[in-house]
């Protein structure tokens, strides 16, 4: 079984920016929830019908079937070999559940690599971010800008046009980290009794996290 790498981090802590150099540099899958429900959503599988009235109103997807979905993307032949998984979990329940995913397959999760940012560069962060309104992939005009530049998504030649998401204004940005380091603390609490948990500074440049998550990553291979 390959390498199995959890990225944790508060909304705009830069997860997914992460997880995807790692897993095209390991060369596995990039287990993005919100990647998952879309993809799903646009195939209109019947756990489509079962999440879009929780993504069309903003709220979150309840826990018991997040974790079905997330536990049959990774039931996929091409996850045999490990992931990165960005997104989940994202409450105690779902990490435990997790665990009891992996549990047949080997040790579990290999490393839980958390990016931590100060909450008022999160707020300054996600001001700057924009959506792809065709594809989902998320861009920050500060750090992760497309291409030469523009307002049009770069990711496969998709094209599509970046938006600003209308809860990325400074009051919904603080309530929303609220809610993550309150619902966080028993994850963080998880790995690190498994000591597995691993802390970033998250507040440099993207190229000096990606260093630091190398360096846990090649760590974990060692051992």
């Amino acid at each position: 079984m390959g390498l199995r790498i959890v990225i944790l981090g508060a909304p705009g802590a830069g997860k997914g920016t992460q997880a995807r150099k790692l897993a095209e540099k390991r060369g596995i899958p990039h287990i993005s929830t919100g990647d998952i429900f879309r993809a799903h959503l646009s195939e209109g599988t019947e756990f489509a019908r079962q999440i879009d009235p929780y993504m069309k109103s903003g709220a979150l997807v309840p826990d018991e079937l997040t974790i079905a979905i997330v536990e049959e993307r990774l039931g996929r032949p091409d996850c045999r070999d490990g992931y990165v998984l960005d997104g989940f979990p994202r409450s105690l329940e779902q990490t435990q559940a997790l665990e009891r995913m992996t549990a047949s397959q080997g040790p579990g999760i290999d490393a839980a690599i958390d990016l931590r940012v100060p909450d008022d560069e999160l707020v300054a962060r996600m001001g700057a971010r924009r959506t792809c309104a065709e594809c989902g992939t998320i861009y920050n005009l500060k750090f992760n800008p497309p291409k030469g530049g523009g307002m049009r998504c770069d990711r496969n030649g998709c094209g599509g046009q970046l938006v600003q998401r209308p809860d990325d204004n400074e009051d919904t940005i603080r309530q929303r980290l609220f809610i993550y380091h309150k619902t966080a603390g028993p994850i963080y609490e998880y790995y690190e009794e498994r000591g597995i948990l691993h802390i970033v500074r998250g507040d440099v440049s993207p190229e000096v996290v990606f260093a630091t998550v190398e360096d846990i990553v090649c760590g974990v291979e060692v051992a």
